[in-house]
Protein backbone atom coordinates (compact mmCIF):
# COMPACT_ATOMS: atom_id res chain seq x y z
CA UNK A 1 0.00 0.00 0.00
CA UNK A 2 1.51 3.53 -0.58
CA UNK A 3 1.27 6.74 1.35
CA UNK A 4 -2.37 7.92 -0.79
CA UNK A 5 -4.54 5.02 0.89
CA UNK A 6 -3.45 2.73 -1.96
CA UNK A 7 -4.14 4.70 -4.73
CA UNK A 8 -1.36 3.80 -7.31
CA UNK A 9 -0.24 0.04 -5.63
CA UNK A 10 3.11 0.75 -4.26
CA UNK A 11 3.90 -0.81 -0.80
CA UNK A 12 5.04 3.02 1.04
CA UNK A 13 5.53 3.28 4.98
CA UNK A 14 2.30 1.89 6.40
CA UNK A 15 2.58 -1.75 6.96
CA UNK A 16 -1.17 -3.55 7.27
CA UNK A 17 0.52 -6.12 9.86
CA UNK A 18 1.06 -3.48 12.69
CA UNK A 19 -1.97 -0.83 11.93
CA UNK A 20 -4.65 -2.88 13.95
CA UNK A 21 -1.70 -3.48 16.88
CA UNK A 22 -4.26 -3.40 20.09
CA UNK A 23 -7.62 -3.16 18.15
CA UNK A 24 -8.90 -7.20 16.64
CA UNK A 25 -10.89 -7.15 20.19
CA UNK A 26 -12.74 -3.90 19.45
CA UNK A 27 -12.63 -5.52 14.95
CA UNK A 28 -14.24 -7.84 16.15
CA UNK A 29 -17.03 -6.95 18.31
CA UNK A 30 -18.27 -3.55 16.17
CA UNK A 31 -17.05 -3.36 12.91
CA UNK A 32 -20.73 -4.75 10.85
CA UNK A 33 -21.30 -8.23 8.72
CA UNK A 34 -22.51 -8.32 5.06
CA UNK A 35 -25.91 -8.87 3.59
CA UNK A 36 -27.23 -11.90 3.41
CA UNK A 37 -27.73 -11.23 -0.17
CA UNK A 38 -24.30 -11.18 -0.67
CA UNK A 39 -23.31 -14.72 -0.52
CA UNK A 40 -26.59 -15.45 -2.51
CA UNK A 41 -24.88 -13.24 -5.51
CA UNK A 42 -21.75 -15.27 -5.43
CA UNK A 43 -23.88 -18.26 -5.39
CA UNK A 44 -25.65 -17.12 -8.53
CA UNK A 45 -22.62 -15.14 -10.35
CA UNK A 46 -19.82 -17.05 -9.17
CA UNK A 47 -20.80 -20.77 -8.70
CA UNK A 48 -20.57 -20.79 -5.33
CA UNK A 49 -21.52 -23.82 -3.38
CA UNK A 50 -21.22 -26.49 -0.26
CA UNK A 51 -17.84 -27.44 -0.91
CA UNK A 52 -16.36 -24.79 -2.84
CA UNK A 53 -12.36 -23.82 -1.93
CA UNK A 54 -11.79 -19.82 -1.57
CA UNK A 55 -8.98 -17.89 -0.06
CA UNK A 56 -10.56 -15.38 1.88
CA UNK A 57 -7.22 -13.06 1.77
CA UNK A 58 -7.08 -10.33 4.71
CA UNK A 59 -9.88 -12.53 6.40
CA UNK A 60 -9.21 -10.21 9.52
CA UNK A 61 -11.41 -11.48 12.79
CA UNK A 62 -13.21 -13.87 10.24
CA UNK A 63 -16.29 -11.92 9.72
CA UNK A 64 -16.60 -12.65 5.66
CA UNK A 65 -15.06 -16.13 6.14
CA UNK A 66 -17.61 -17.13 8.82
CA UNK A 67 -20.91 -16.42 6.31
CA UNK A 68 -18.90 -18.62 3.68
CA UNK A 69 -18.20 -21.22 6.03
CA UNK A 70 -21.85 -21.39 7.51
CA UNK A 71 -22.62 -22.13 3.43
CA UNK A 72 -20.29 -25.24 3.56
CA UNK A 73 -17.33 -24.01 1.62
CA UNK A 74 -13.50 -24.65 2.44
CA UNK A 75 -12.34 -21.57 3.32
CA UNK A 76 -8.58 -20.61 3.48
CA UNK A 77 -8.08 -17.53 5.60
CA UNK A 78 -4.98 -15.65 4.83
CA UNK A 79 -4.27 -12.52 7.60
CA UNK A 80 -1.03 -11.38 8.12
CA UNK A 81 -1.58 -9.42 11.62
CA UNK A 82 -1.21 -12.11 14.53
CA UNK A 83 -4.01 -10.44 16.54
CA UNK A 84 -6.50 -10.37 13.95
CA UNK A 85 -5.60 -13.58 12.81
CA UNK A 86 -5.76 -14.88 16.57
CA UNK A 87 -9.46 -13.74 16.57
CA UNK A 88 -10.64 -15.40 13.42
CA UNK A 89 -8.94 -18.39 14.82
CA UNK A 90 -11.27 -18.12 17.86
CA UNK A 91 -14.11 -17.11 16.16
CA UNK A 92 -13.94 -20.06 13.51
CA UNK A 93 -12.78 -22.84 15.73
CA UNK A 94 -15.90 -24.76 15.18
CA UNK A 95 -15.73 -25.01 11.55
CA UNK A 96 -14.04 -27.80 10.51
CA UNK A 97 -13.67 -26.08 7.01
CA UNK A 98 -11.54 -22.96 8.33
CA UNK A 99 -7.92 -23.44 7.64
CA UNK A 100 -5.81 -20.12 9.07
CA UNK A 101 -3.11 -19.37 7.32
CA UNK A 102 -0.43 -16.46 8.61
CA UNK A 103 0.96 -14.97 5.09
CA UNK A 104 0.16 -11.77 3.12
CA UNK A 105 -2.24 -11.67 -0.19
CA UNK A 106 1.21 -11.11 -2.18
CA UNK A 107 2.43 -14.39 -0.75
CA UNK A 108 -0.50 -16.75 0.40
CA UNK A 109 1.86 -19.63 0.75
CA UNK A 110 -1.40 -21.51 -1.25
CA UNK A 111 -0.78 -24.30 -3.69
CA UNK A 112 -1.11 -23.34 -7.36
CA UNK A 113 -4.56 -23.65 -9.21
CA UNK A 114 -6.04 -24.56 -6.16
CA UNK A 115 -8.94 -22.26 -5.25
CA UNK A 116 -12.09 -21.51 -6.86
CA UNK A 117 -12.57 -18.30 -5.55
CA UNK A 118 -10.56 -15.40 -3.67
CA UNK A 119 -12.78 -13.05 -1.85
CA UNK A 120 -11.00 -9.80 0.11
CA UNK A 121 -13.41 -7.83 2.60
CA UNK A 122 -12.49 -4.78 3.33
CA UNK A 123 -9.08 -5.61 2.88
CA UNK A 124 -8.26 -4.83 -1.11
CA UNK A 125 -6.57 -1.00 -0.12
CA UNK A 126 -4.03 -2.72 1.56
CA UNK A 127 -2.63 -5.11 -1.11
CA UNK A 128 0.46 -4.25 -3.22
CA UNK A 129 -2.03 -4.81 -6.12
CA UNK A 130 0.44 -5.69 -9.00
CA UNK A 131 1.70 -8.54 -7.02
CA UNK A 132 -1.46 -9.62 -5.53
CA UNK A 133 -2.67 -9.78 -9.30
CA UNK A 134 0.25 -12.04 -10.02
CA UNK A 135 -0.18 -14.19 -6.88
CA UNK A 136 -4.38 -13.90 -7.30
CA UNK A 137 -3.67 -15.46 -10.88
CA UNK A 138 -1.37 -18.28 -9.36
CA UNK A 139 -3.56 -19.95 -6.92
CA UNK A 140 -7.19 -19.76 -8.78
CA UNK A 141 -8.15 -22.39 -10.63
CA UNK A 142 -8.74 -22.21 -14.42
CA UNK A 143 -12.44 -19.56 -14.09
CA UNK A 144 -11.93 -18.79 -11.05
CA UNK A 145 -13.45 -15.51 -9.62
CA UNK A 146 -12.37 -12.77 -7.71
CA UNK A 147 -14.45 -10.46 -5.04
CA UNK A 148 -13.93 -7.49 -3.65
CA UNK A 149 -16.45 -5.90 -1.15
CA UNK A 150 -15.86 -2.61 1.27
CA UNK A 151 -19.03 -1.58 3.59
CA UNK A 152 -18.95 1.99 2.22
CA UNK A 153 -20.04 3.98 5.04
CA UNK A 154 -22.78 6.90 4.01
CA UNK A 155 -21.07 10.21 4.94
CA UNK A 156 -23.78 12.11 4.53
CA UNK A 157 -26.24 10.07 5.19
CA UNK A 158 -27.89 12.25 7.66
CA UNK A 159 -26.91 15.17 10.48
CA UNK A 160 -24.96 12.32 13.21
CA UNK A 161 -23.23 10.71 9.86
CA UNK A 162 -21.87 14.68 8.54
CA UNK A 163 -21.27 15.07 12.53
CA UNK A 164 -19.01 12.19 12.86
CA UNK A 165 -16.81 12.76 9.62
CA UNK A 166 -16.19 16.13 10.33
CA UNK A 167 -15.17 14.26 13.73
CA UNK A 168 -12.40 11.96 11.74
CA UNK A 169 -11.55 14.78 9.79
CA UNK A 170 -10.30 17.13 13.26
CA UNK A 171 -9.19 14.09 15.23
CA UNK A 172 -7.76 10.80 13.16
CA UNK A 173 -4.40 10.45 12.12
CA UNK A 174 -4.22 9.44 8.87
CA UNK A 175 -7.85 8.94 7.77
CA UNK A 176 -8.25 10.59 4.10
CA UNK A 177 -4.59 8.53 3.46
CA UNK A 178 -6.03 5.22 4.21
CA UNK A 179 -9.51 5.75 3.41
CA UNK A 180 -11.04 2.23 1.30
CA UNK A 181 -13.05 5.10 -0.49
CA UNK A 182 -9.83 5.92 -2.49
CA UNK A 183 -9.94 2.41 -4.68
CA UNK A 184 -12.11 4.10 -7.43
CA UNK A 185 -13.45 2.20 -10.08
CA UNK A 186 -10.66 2.88 -12.17
CA UNK A 187 -8.68 1.16 -10.01
CA UNK A 188 -10.59 -1.77 -9.54
CA UNK A 189 -11.02 -1.66 -13.43
CA UNK A 190 -6.91 -1.67 -14.04
CA UNK A 191 -6.86 -4.38 -11.65
CA UNK A 192 -8.89 -7.11 -13.60
CA UNK A 193 -7.98 -5.60 -16.89
CA UNK A 194 -8.07 -6.48 -19.61
CA UNK A 195 -10.66 -8.75 -18.18
CA UNK A 196 -14.38 -6.76 -17.22
CA UNK A 197 -15.77 -6.92 -13.68
CA UNK A 198 -19.39 -6.52 -12.58
CA UNK A 199 -20.56 -4.41 -9.44
CA UNK A 200 -23.29 -5.17 -7.34
CA UNK A 201 -24.59 -2.48 -4.41
CA UNK A 202 -26.61 -3.91 -1.12
CA UNK A 203 -27.87 -1.73 1.57
CA UNK A 204 -26.68 -1.94 5.41
CA UNK A 205 -27.05 -1.15 8.27
CA UNK A 206 -25.35 -0.44 11.91
CA UNK A 207 -27.21 0.51 15.06
CA UNK A 208 -24.78 1.66 18.15
CA UNK A 209 -25.42 2.67 21.83
CA UNK A 210 -22.83 4.92 23.25
CA UNK A 211 -20.95 2.56 24.31
CA UNK A 212 -20.69 0.60 20.95
CA UNK A 213 -19.88 3.75 19.08
CA UNK A 214 -16.98 4.31 20.90
CA UNK A 215 -15.72 0.65 20.17
CA UNK A 216 -16.42 1.36 16.65
CA UNK A 217 -14.51 4.37 16.40
CA UNK A 218 -11.39 3.10 18.17
CA UNK A 219 -11.39 -0.60 16.02
CA UNK A 220 -10.27 1.98 13.18
CA UNK A 221 -6.30 2.24 12.51
CA UNK A 222 -6.66 5.64 12.15
CA UNK A 223 -8.03 6.48 15.39
CA UNK A 224 -5.64 7.85 17.36
CA UNK A 225 -4.74 5.58 20.53
CA UNK A 226 -4.22 5.85 24.17
CA UNK A 227 -1.73 8.46 25.04
CA UNK A 228 -1.93 10.32 22.03
CA UNK A 229 -3.13 14.03 22.31
CA UNK A 230 -5.46 13.83 20.33
CA UNK A 231 -7.50 10.43 22.14
CA UNK A 232 -9.06 12.24 25.01
CA UNK A 233 -10.31 14.75 22.64
CA UNK A 234 -11.46 12.68 20.10
CA UNK A 235 -13.63 10.60 22.77
CA UNK A 236 -14.74 13.77 24.38
CA UNK A 237 -16.19 14.91 20.71
CA UNK A 238 -17.51 11.76 20.20
CA UNK A 239 -19.50 11.72 23.47
CA UNK A 240 -20.64 15.33 22.35
CA UNK A 241 -22.22 14.00 18.73
CA UNK A 242 -23.95 11.34 20.39
CA UNK A 243 -25.62 13.43 22.92
CA UNK A 244 -26.71 15.62 20.18
CA UNK A 245 -27.88 13.01 17.56
CA UNK A 246 -29.38 10.09 19.64
CA UNK A 247 -33.02 8.61 19.16
CA UNK A 248 -33.69 6.65 22.19
CA UNK A 249 -30.33 5.80 23.14
CA UNK A 250 -28.80 4.50 19.57
CA UNK A 251 -27.52 6.22 16.65
CA UNK A 252 -26.99 4.43 13.41
CA UNK A 253 -24.59 3.95 10.75
CA UNK A 254 -25.75 3.93 7.10
CA UNK A 255 -23.83 1.97 4.89
CA UNK A 256 -23.47 0.92 0.88
CA UNK A 257 -21.86 -2.86 0.59
CA UNK A 258 -20.27 -2.84 -2.92
CA UNK A 259 -19.40 -6.20 -4.07
CA UNK A 260 -16.98 -5.91 -7.38
CA UNK A 261 -16.64 -9.72 -8.43
CA UNK A 262 -14.94 -10.83 -12.06
CA UNK A 263 -12.35 -13.30 -13.72
CA UNK A 264 -9.04 -12.82 -14.17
Amino acid sequence: MDQDGGRNGSRGFFDPTRRFKGRAELYARHRPGYPDGVVTLLEGECGLAPGSIVADLGSGTGILAGMLLARGCRVFGVEPNAEMRAEGERALASYPGFVSVDARAEATTLPAASVDLITAAQAFHWFDRPRARAEFARILKPGGWVVLLWNLRRKDANAFAVAYERLLLEYATDYERVDHANVTDAVIAEFFSPAAFQVRVFPNRQVFDDEALEGRLLSSSYAPAPGHPNHAPMLAALRSVFDLHNERGTVAFAYDTQVYFGRL
